[in-house]
């Protein structure tokens, strides 16, 4: 498409500038450069993707490969549940929820130390990145009931920071474990630590703790038995990555005080819209037409997602997963061998106008922006920082600045425009997204709700941590003699995996818990480690 005038550019504005009032949402695809014929030619593609997302609403296995339904849409209209007893459970899950936190809040339910004023949420994935972006553009520092603090990784460091920060507040901690499956690592490894961190001040882990997982796992099990204080579900109808409006976000958002029902009303809000038929009605069909059209359908241009508010800055890491492992997969429903993906990253304005906007505009054009633009500044009046501008209007000013300059040199970019952060646009912007990134698999016709390439990581961490305890017990019984890493692979019957026993021992060797040392060499051929005697 050719460069357009002023005149030109007003009028494709107006043209592909969409208002959805009933969702408080503006969406510019204005400066995406494709031809209107576009979008005509388009239309019977969708039309499939539409019939794709009726029959996934209506209970139909949209996620083959485990032969589940896939209901996050269920979760705020339990109406469309399939069958009367997921209604009932979403129902009965929404009152425990309201209940334990109404309890929480004022001292009915409380810790060792008294009442509950810390929330500490162990998880990883979806069953933290939802959570934490909620919490973090939700949060009212002098009005949250409870203060956030999130384990979201194995990072023996990162959980030392938390355990100092809330070194002498454990007892007024209520801690949230979650894991579908109750077996994942990095949460258990988390729980594991923070036990221990209960036990060394002489508290009781259980009567501090809260389970969301699924009925009959490890996890649940463990709660169980241990009398943790309450459990709640997570069904197989529902994946990580679409679960912010389940248990696993709206429980820790409760508790922190935020408005669940504002969030649930502003999802189902945004799915009423996006179920339309109609392009021009539709934002969710709307966006996944031009990630098709970005990408010539199979991923060949980055998404950056730039929202111009602090209260966004995690948005992109929640969407890079969200999309990413919905859409990065080898093969396509036919079993055709497509590697199809889209690449998603970004922080938030201006501050990415002093990092990486320089390379967007006159480096490599391998991306396009999302920005997402707050109209409402902020909650009370605002000073002048020059004559008739404030800070906002600058936030504002340099938002179009940037979006002019793109353009300018053969950027593309979308806009989001929303009112203003509260709970019922955050609920939209969920919705928005997840319906997305459902119509935009239809087009490329991937399955969206499974992720085989996460699996086949936790496989691969699996043999490395069993190899790690065979060389440890080899060492170990062997401890008069030092071995090179030839050596280690011929004992072990393992020379298939010489590299793999060096990074093992490399990492241990650091670490004086394993009692392993290294013995350094001019080359890695000469290296040895030994057990300490």
């Amino acid at each position: 498409m050719p460069k357009l005038n002023s005149n030109q550019l007003w009028n494709r504005f107006k043209k592909y500038y969409f208002e959805f009032p009933s969702i408080n949402l503006g969406l510019d695809i204005s400066r995406m450069r494709f031809r209107d014929e576009f979008i005509e030619d388009f239309r019977p593609r969708l039309e499939k993707a539409f019939k794709a997302m009726d029959e996934l609403e209506e209970g139909g296995i949209a996620n083959p490969d485990e032969n589940r339904m896939v209901g996050h849409y269920w979760l705020r209209n339990s109406k469309l549940a399939p069958t009367n007893e997921i209604r009932d459970a979403i129902n009965k899950t929404v009152n425990m929820i309201e209940t334990f936190s109404s309890d929480v809040h004022n001292g009915i339910i409380s810790g060792e130390s008294g009442r509950f004023e810390h929330l500490l949420v162990i998880g990883i994935g979806g069953s933290a990145l939802g959570p934490q972006f909620v919490s973090k553009a939700l949060s009212q520092p002098n009005n949250d009931k409870l203060q956030a603090w999130f384990i979201d990784n194995t990072d023996p460091d990162g959980i030392d920071q938390i355990k100092c920060k809330l070194a002498n507040l454990l007892g007024n901690t209520l801690v949230i474990v979650i894991s579908k499956s109750g077996g994942t690592k990095e949460t258990r490894n988390g729980m594991l630590e923070m036990q221990a961190a209960y036990k060394s001040a002489g508290l009781d882990f259980a009567k501090h703790s809260v389970a969301i997982t699924g009925e009959g796992s490890t996890l649940d099990q463990i709660a169980e038995k241990e009398g943790w204080i309450m459990r709640f579900p997570m069904w197989d109808w529902v994946g990580g990555r679409t679960s912010e409006t389940s248990s696993v976000g709206l429980l820790p958002a409760a508790l922190q005080g935020i408005d669940i029902k504002g969030l649930l009303d502003g999802a189902r809000a945004c799915d009423q819209v996006t179920r339309s038929k109609s392009f021009e009605d539709n934002p969710a069909a709307q966006l996944a037409c031009m990630w098709h059209y970005a990408g010539e359908g199979h991923g060949k241009k980055d998404m950056v997602i730039l929202p111009y508010k602090d209260r966004l800055e995690l948005f992109s890491k929640y969407l890079q997963q969200l999309v990413m492992e919905s859409i990065g997969k080898e093969y396509d429903l036919d079993e055709n061998l497509v590697n199809q993906g889209i690449a998603v990253y970004g922080n938030k304005g201006s501050t990415d106008q002093h990092a990486y906007v320089q390379q967007l505009r006159e480096g490599i054009n391998n991306f396009f922006v999302t920005f997402i633009r707050v109209l409402k500044d902020r909650s009370g009046a605002s000073i002048q920082v020059e004559d008739l501008i404030t800070s906002g209007d600058y936030l504002d000013g340099f938002y179009q600045g940037t979006r002019k300059a793109l353009y300018e040199n053969d950027r593309e970019s979308i806009t989001i425009n929303i009112t203003k952060i509260d709970s019922f646009n955050i609920g939209v912007l969920i919705a928005l997204y997840e319906r997305t990134v459902g119509y935009y698999s239809t087009l490329v016709n991937i399955n969206a709700y499974h992720q085989p390439g996460v699996e086949a990581g936790k496989k691969a961490a699996e043999e490395i941590i069993n190899l790690q305890v065979k060389i440890i017990n080899f060492l170990s019984k062997n401890a008069n003699s030092a071995y090179s890493i030839d050596k280690i692979a011929d004992a072990l019957e393992v020379n298939n995996m010489r590299e793999e026993i060096y990074q093992i021992c490399l990492h241990i060797s650091s670490n004086s818990a394993s009692g392993i040392i290294i013995n350094e060499a001019d080359s890695i051929d000469l290296v040895t480690f030994s057990a300490k005697k």
